[in-house]
């Protein structure tokens, strides 16, 4: 059995040349894949290859990859980005007609600003460029092993969680049929004691038409079909989880079928202790596609 969650976590980190950097992955559920990177000024090259590496390791989860590089080279210095100075210089007659009282700018609130003022040591060579990617992306692959192992650990735990509610809905459902089995009786025994009383006021009722009664009536409250369905749905989230795939998305429509099933057991039941067993197998149903929406 090898199931698969779709929430971990994992960091991996490195020294290459004249950085460090450092990979932090986050995974939760998700309908498909969807991937959210954020990579530092610089390194946006590095996106389609990650992208490639985690669609070729996971099927479903929403994931957050996010990439940090500190420049460590001690000859480094400073640059002026005269671009975004230019621009905030051209902003500001209009912050100034909007807050006329406000006090004017000062040459070193300017160079605080975010993006004024950059490192000049990303300026490396492109050979040193390509070392340091090389192992970033390494990184990121140790990374992405470590949360599909913890993904696969947790989905191990999951795997037993899953298994003790299928158990439970199929001692549900035997349940049911024992007291499914005795409904027949039940109804003719109702039946024939509301036919009684009807009698007293109109005596002339055939025995036939008592029969057709019963006989339809038992029809409409037989739920051996949906008992079989019920039984084949969860036969086959076992051999479901026998699978070693992401199973997460036909599991979850087989959720939806064991509700179908259930639903129209409990409107077809004519017994209250049967409605009751019918209440506890949706409730089982519940609780199974609620760990079912963390499957991969």
């Amino acid at each position: 059995m090898s199931i698969s969650s779709m929430t971990g976590f994992a960091r991996s980190g490195g020294l290459s040349g004249a950085c460090s950097w450092t990979w932090e992955v986050k995974s939760v559920n998700g309908k498909g894949l969807d991937m959210r990177l954020r990579l530092p000024p610089g390194f946006e090259g590095l996106e389609a290859a990650a992208r490639e590496r985690v669609a070729a390791r996971f099927r479903r989860g929403n994931m957050t990859l996010a990439l940090t590089v500190k420049w460590t080279r001690a000859d480094g210095g400073f640059r002026l980005n005269s671009g975004a100075l230019d621009q905030i210089i051209a902003l500001l007659p209009e912050i100034q007609e909007r807050l006329p009282d406000a006090a004017g700018p000062t040459v070193d609130g300017l160079l605080n600003l975010r993006g004024v003022i950059e490192a000049a040591d990303e300026d490396i060579g492109a050979e040193v460029r390509q070392v340091v990617e090389a192992d970033i992306l390494k990184g990121l692959e140790d990374a992405l092993e470590s949360l599909v192992s913890m993904r696969g650990e947790e989905g191990t735990r999951l795997a037993a969680v899953l298994a003790a509610h299928l158990d439970g809905i199929g001692e549900l459902c035997a349940r049911a049929g024992s007291l499914a089995a005795a409904q027949p009786g039940m109804i003719r025994e109702r039946l024939e004691t509301q036919v009684a009383a009807l009698l007293e006021a109109i005596p002339a009722l055939p025995e036939e038409r008592l029969a057709q009664e019963a006989a339809l009536l038992m029809s409409k409250a037989d739920v051996s079909e949906e008992l079989d369905r019920l039984e084949a749905h969860r036969q086959a989230a076992q051999d479901l989880m026998d699978e070693d795939t992401a199973i997460g998305r036909r599991l979850d429509f087989l959720c939806q079928e064991f509700n179908r099933e259930a639903n129209t057991l409990c409107s077809k039941s004519a017994d209250v202790e049967l409605t009751r067993v019918g209440l506890d197998l949706k409730a089982a149903i519940e609780q199974f596609r609620e760990q079912v929406q963390n499957i991969e």
